[in-house]
Order: structure tokens, then sequence, then C-alpha cells
């Protein structure tokens, strides 16, 4: 199975890397993806991450480093022909990019943000993942 993956599945996972969302996040039995943007989400919420999670900056470098063995990073250029579809169907414009990367890899989106859910795109929670495996 194929999923794009949100940022808040991501952060979630830096934050507290103990539960389902790390379990799914190492699972073999999927192939995750995200849009090359998330790296520059990272970075905007790496102070956050460090006060919720109590890890250091290079602590958060390091697990991030071990999540992403499992993600495959596109780039932008890859699937900006799905932008403008995108953009007409997801519901926060801060969400575009990965909308775009699931309709060009034809695949649902895992995340965790209510909003979402209310798109044509299928958009799974972390419970509705877990459920498929």
């Amino acid at each position: 199975m194929k999923f794009v993956v949100d940022a808040n599945v991501i952060i979630s996972s830096l934050i507290s890397c103990t539960g389902k969302t790390c379990e799914i996040l190492f699972s073999d039995k999927l192939k995750l993806y995200v849009p090359e943007f998330l790296l520059d989400e990272l970075e905007k919420y790496k102070k956050e991450i460090s006060e919720k999670s109590w890890l250091s900056k290079e602590k958060i470098n390091i697990l991030f480093s071990l999540i992403s063995l499992n993600l495959q990073i596109i780039p932008f250029s890859q699937f900006k022909e799905f932008i403008e579809k995108a953009s007409k169907i997801c519901p926060d414009s801060k969400d575009i990019e990965y909308f775009a990367l699931a309709l060009k890899l034809n695949c649902p989106l895992w995340s965790n943000d209510k909003k979402l859910k209310q798109s044509s795109l299928k958009v799974l929670t972390t419970s509705e993942v877990m459920d498929l495996l």
C-alpha cells in the first residue's frame, strides 16, 4: 500500500515515537511519500517539536533521519502539474502540495487533520491506516 504522508503525522512521530504512528512509519508493508516541502515544514516547527518532545534539535534530526529511511521525498517538479487540481479540492491551502502529490501517485493521503477529510481525495487517519495493516 502506498500513502502520501502529511507533516502532522511526521511531527507527531517526532514528538512521541512510541505509539502507533511510529510503528506504522517503520512498517515494511507501506510505501510512504512526502513532498520535499515537508523538510521546510519540519524546520519551521523544530523548536516547537523540541519543546513538546524534550528532545534536542540534534536528536530530532537523528530521529527524522531514521524515519526518512522509509520515506520517499519527491521534488515539486515531479508533481507540479497537479497543483491546480489540488488547489480546487484541498480545504487548506497549506496542504495543497500533499494533495497534488497524492493525485500524482493516485493514492490516499495519511493525515490526522479532520478538515482534510472534507475533500474528494481519500484521506485516512492514523487509526484508519493501522486498521488496513
